[in-house]
């Protein structure tokens, strides 16, 4: 693969998304970003009195009556407003993350804000309910499916009204991927040697 390609995974909440990326990482020897993001993006903006899940729940203000796509480049005259500013502040330390080296980054909207990146490879981590059902008792400290589809919606609102593409559609992604279907190594290995072959 290219030295400087960059790995965006966005992720259904429950399929294993976060240790897939974490795979990825290690077995490519390279880093994974995902919350640090927005420590980054927070300090940009002169935030250094929150504490993460401030500053997370921040980020995801998106007001119900404000559906409507705003232009990317528009962002940028609306900075007074929290979770506009924290979003192009998140941009900003994405691109400029990816400039420093190859990387894997977890969520954050990164497929859309790398979509013109030409070494960048946007992958979609997903499962069927039964699968997530399970890792929500087991890993996600008993959360339920209703609880774990609560946050997707969240993520898919945040999402769709600053990119103004739909969240989890396949046409967005290099590659969906089912994680029930085998175990999370193997699909690690199965996604890199798929990289190989599209980026040389």
């Amino acid at each position: 693969m290219s030295d400087n390609f960059v790995i965006s995974i966005s992720r259904q909440y429950g399929c294993g998304g976060r240790e897939l990326a974490g795979l990825l990482a290690d077995k490519l020897g390279v880093k994974l970003y995902d919350r640090q993001i927005v420590h980054i993006a927070a300090a940009k903006l002169g935030i250094n009195d929150l504490s993460e899940e401030e500053l997370l729940e921040m980020e995801k203000e998106v007001k119900p009556l404000s559906m409507q796509f705003i232009a990317f480049h528009s962002f940028g005259t609306h900075m007074g407003e929290s979770s506009r500013g924290m979003f192009m502040s998140e941009s900003a330390a994405i691109k400029k993350l990816v400039a420093d080296g190859p990387c894997v980054i977890l969520g954050r909207c990164a497929d859309y804000v790398l979509r013109n990146e030409p070494n960048h490879f946007a992958i979609f981590a997903c499962a069927d309910d039964d699968f997530r059902e399970q890792r929500g008792k087991t890993v996600y400290e008993g959360k339920s499916l209703k609880e774990l589809d609560a946050e997707d919606k969240k993520r898919a609102r945040y999402y769709n009204y600053y990119t103004g593409r739909n969240w989890g559609e396949g046409q967005n992604y290099d590659l969906v991927v089912n994680t029930g279907k085998q175990p999370l190594d193997k699909i690690a290995d199965s996604i890199i040697a798929y990289i190989k072959t599209l980026k040389g």
